[in-house]
């Protein structure tokens, strides 16, 4: 039996459709994009990422984006007010960069589709997010003196400063690695 010369083309299709396979899957080996668009707006990263970890946009749709930048005078507790034009400023950012206005975000589709309709002020409030931290014990959050809270997402996701979340880069202080069952 002689064996057929496979065109060049047609092992790139093959291997580049495996690649793209590979890349979309819930592991974080995604080449193509990180799991949310990462945050590229130096005034957004200094006003917010003053105070906290500064949220990429695509972790919460734009409605939930304008509700938010509509109450600074009550953030959480906290006053948060900002001078107008910067309000604005980075109100249309967030919501020109939110779950519902990019493509090509994996978590961000996600975080989206698992809302209904909702729109939470809160990120830990979104189902997805929800879900995604289920199998974690409380105790090894709110007892953690270096996690305190399921907001503080840099604490155990090593690269989440880049919009990525995968779980293969978790290190949970006092905890280590964390990976599902």
């Amino acid at each position: 039996m002689k064996l057929k010369a496979i065109p060049l083309t047609a092992l790139a299709v093959c291997i580049l459709g495996a690649n793209s396979v590979l890349a979309d899957d819930d592991w974080g080996w995604s080449r193509r994009a990180p799991d949310v668009a990462p945050v590229k707006n130096e005034l957004y990263q200094s006003e917010c990422g003053s105070c906290h970890f500064a949220y990429q946009p695509g972790l919460l749709p734009a409605a939930s984006w304008e509700k938010l930048m509509g109450g600074l005078a009550d953030h959480f507790g906290e006053n948060a007010e900002l001078f107008e034009d910067t309000r604005k400023t980075l109100t249309v950012y967030l919501v020109t960069n939110a779950a519902d206005n990019v493509d090509g975000y994996r978590r961000s589709a996600k975080i989206l589709r698992s809302l209904n309709g909702e729109r939470p002020l809160r990120i830990t409030e979104t189902p997805y997010i929800r879900y995604k931290h289920n199998e974690i014990p409380p105790r090894v959050i709110r007892n953690n003196k270096d996690v305190r809270s399921l907001s503080n997402c840099a604490a155990c996701h090593t690269r989440a400063d880049t919009g990525s979340y995968a779980e293969r880069e978790i290190d949970i202080p006092g905890i280590g690695r964390w990976e599902d069952d």
